[in-house]
């Protein structure tokens, strides 16, 4: 079934007249709404609005440059609009339909395989990937946790974090040299990101795909927490994950020096998620609850706890 030519008005907004039912999927960071709406009983799409103002024009391009290359794995883009006016910013996608975003081993384990594989494209053939994405580079995030180092050293007694761990942490980031491999990322791969949809796995919302470390990706698949999403990770389990990412991935790799700086990025990383997280509980949440923000902070405490102790193995 096709669109109707005038299924979205001037005004950036679906017009209702020719829709027959919408449900509002989630709400984006500037507060716009992605919503699936149906034409019929069993005719549905996914509209989807600029939901953050910065990554204007984004997606589009990584679907028109980028995903090209890719099998199947993501939903299609239908229609689109791109207008400096941020509000007529807006794509309609294929509707997958109801999303699982189940984390247990097996989906992260096929996410894992398909990471491995676009981690290993090509960059000549890409052309001008994005050096940047939502969240700012681990170099900022390192000088930016260095700055405030007093201030979480103050947080410890109330986290129940020993300060062994963190000064392994710091003493690390001193003499750190990150390693210069670039890869094509995702970006931003919580568990929000990929669901499985008929025994299918697939990858949802590349807005913010950009070249960086590999640990990127992996951190967010692994252990960057999300206050929609909550999961429980175990050493063993991400060790069962990097490995089996590392026997997947085509591009040279010193294993041990790899898993090492894993740890080490993903312990500086949730560093700066608590801070943040802090911020949020001390302001009152903004868009999440208080206890969606304290199983977020839990997760991430958790998180950091066993990075950094294999740090010290």
């Amino acid at each position: 079934m096709e669109l109707p030519n005038n299924i979205v008005r001037t005004n950036g907004t679906l017009n209702d007249q020719l829709i027959l039912k919408t449900e509002i999927l989630y709400k984006g960071m500037n507060g716009r709404f992605v919503e699936r709406f149906y034409l019929t009983p069993s005719t549905s799409y996914i509209f989807k609005p600029l939901t953050n103002n910065g990554q204007l024009g984004k997606e589009v391009w990584v679907h028109e440059h980028i995903l090209p290359y890719f099998p199947a794995i993501f939903p299609k883009i239908i229609s689109y609009s791109i207008s400096e006016c941020t509000d007529l910013n807006w794509m309609i996608l294929e509707d997958l339909g109801q999303l699982s975003h189940d984390f247990n081993e097996e989906s992260v384990l096929g996410v894992v395989k398909w990471m491995a594989w676009w981690h290993s494209l090509p960059l000549g053939k890409l052309g001008n990937v994005p050096l940047t994405g939502l969240k700012p580079r681990i170099e900022e995030i390192v000088a930016d946790v260095c700055v405030k180092k007093d201030e979480f050293y103050r947080l410890l007694p109330s986290l129940k974090i020993e300060k062994a761990l963190i000064d392994a942490i710091f003493s690390q980031l001193k003499r750190l040299k990150l390693s210069e491999i670039q890869v094509l990322t995702h970006g931003d791969l919580h568990m929000g990101n990929f669901a499985i949809v008929d025994n299918e796995l697939k990858i949802l919302d590349w807005e913010h795909t950009h070249l960086n470390l590999p640990h990127w990706d992996l951190y967010h698949l692994i252990d960057m927490s999300h206050p929609l999403f909550p999961k429980k990770i175990t050493s063993p389990l991400r060790e069962r994950i990097l490995e089996s990412y590392l026997g997947q991935v085509e591009y040279e790799v010193d294993r041990e020096a790899f898993i090492n700086e894993y740890f080490l990025f993903a312990s500086v990383f949730s560093i700066w998620m608590i801070l943040l997280i802090q911020k949020d509980l001390v302001e009152n949440g903004g868009k999440w609850s208080a206890v969606q923000l304290n199983t977020q902070l839990e997760e991430t405490v958790s998180s950091l706890q066993q990075c950094a102790a294999a740090l010290l193995l």
